[in-house]
């Protein structure tokens, strides 16, 4: 009796061997992997970028087609979901690409107000100052060391606010969609590939 139901649970799916689990591992390693380097590549390019040289009208420019680019990213990222094999994981990539890239954006607008009009913040920023600016008012935490003195730093603050409201709500709830796209279409072409050729 002990073969028979040893032999049963050798048969029973489970634990590590079981089929495709190796994959998904794999898969969620990349995954991980892409979103940190995206993240970190992001926050370096804004540490090593010239952002000293733009006036005011070189920082709208920034922020304006920073924005664009934001939203290029997402719709980009979204269609990437549906498409992707492990939409759950695609969707967390994505995530961590359009957040890093919408804070990165704000970071050096931030920056470049401060270097454009002094004075704009309660102290005048670094690139450092300015990255954790943006991180406590997103997260809105909001210590209060720093804050917006001039109207357009007020402005681009608000403007950060509600784009992060935007960000966690309706990015959220479009990411999921696409989640929910891309697990329906692989369960459609399930069978399509169960049957094989």
């Amino acid at each position: 009796m002990s073969d028979q139901s040893a032999a049963r649970t050798d048969r029973t799916p489970s634990g590590p061997d079981v089929p495709g689990r190796p994959r998904l591992r794999r898969a969620a390693v990349v995954s991980v992997t892409r979103a940190v380097f995206t993240a970190v590549g992001l926050v370096t390019a804004y540490y090593l970028l010239p952002l000293d040289e733009r006036g005011t009208a070189g920082a709208s420019a920034l922020l304006v087609g920073g924005l664009v680019a934001v939203l290029l990213v997402f719709g980009w990222e979204a269609r990437a979901i549906v498409r992707s094999p492990h939409p759950r994981l695609k969707a967390v990539e994505a995530l961590v690409a359009t957040l890093a890239l919408f804070l990165v954006l704000f970071a050096g607008a931030y920056y470049l107000l401060d270097r454009s009009s002094p004075g704009s913040f309660s102290e005048p920023l670094t690139r450092t100052d300015a990255l954790y600016f943006t991180l406590t008012t997103f997260s809105t935490v909001g210590f209060g060391d720093i804050a917006a003195r001039s109207q357009t730093g007020r402005v681009l603050t608000m403007l950060q606010m509600f784009g992060g409201l935007l960000l966690v709500g309706v990015a959220a709830r479009v990411l999921a969609g696409a989640v929910q796209a891309g697990l329906r279409r692989q369960r459609r072409d399930a069978p399509d590939q169960e049957a094989g050729p």
